[in-house]
């Protein structure tokens, strides 16, 4: 009659057993990286413009909260659907009598004129803008953008009409008549600003 060594068949089964789960661990697909956008690099950069020769006045907002961060494995993909809030209370242009001017009388004439809200669309059939929330209003602005190594670089020219600002510049205008005044004696404050937005991003 045959013997039948059980403890020694179920000792190698298990050594068998274990080998395979320290087999498949030290296998295991690795994390793949993604890009994010990081909220403490990100600079706003703005262009006004005064007088009939259109001299420009540059400023930028200081801080920006980012409502939503997310991650995705391209850099645009990090950017799309990203959504922000600007404080009005950190606008700055080396100047602290004209920064007053232009919170005061140009956002403090605005609806809901603490902040401006906004969301990014990165979508290349459609082209690439931004919602921007001011006075009440939201409307598009279209963009462009540069992405270099970890840098991302976005512009637009905002129309301030479509956010129905004109009573907003007539009345910083009138406070700054005798600085907006050019060799022509026409005081006049430009409708258009140009915006240029700049955010490293994180590779992990």
């Amino acid at each position: 009659m045959k013997k039948i060594y059980v403890l020694p068949l179920f000792l190698l089964a298990m050594t068998l057993f274990n080998s395979c789960k320290e087999k498949v661990k030290t296998e295991a697909t690795p994390t793949e990286k993604t890009y994010s956008v990081m909220a403490d690099s990100i600079t706003i950069n703005w262009t006004a413009y005064k007088t009939t020769a259109k001299v420009p006045v540059k400023g930028q907002f200081s801080k920006v909260s980012i409502e939503n961060a997310k991650k995705d494995t391209t850099a645009l993909g990090a950017l799309n659907g990203l959504s922000f809030k600007i404080p009005i209370n950190s606008l700055m242009t080396k100047d602290t009598i004209r920064d007053a001017k232009v919170k005061k009388y140009f956002f403090g004439s605005m609806k809901n004129s603490s902040t401006i809200t906004g969301t990014v669309h990165i979508n290349k059939e459609n082209g690439n803008t931004v919602d921007i929330s001011m006075n009440g209003i939201t409307r598009e602005l279209p963009i462009a953008y540069i992405v270099t190594d970890n840098v991302v670089t976005i512009v637009g020219n905002m129309e301030l009409d479509n956010w129905q600002a004109k009573a907003a510049l007539e009345a910083l205008n009138v406070v700054c008549k005798d600085l907006h005044t050019g060799d022509d004696g026409i005081s006049k404050t430009w409708s258009d600003v140009k915006i240029e937005v700049v955010a490293l991003l994180k590779y992990e």
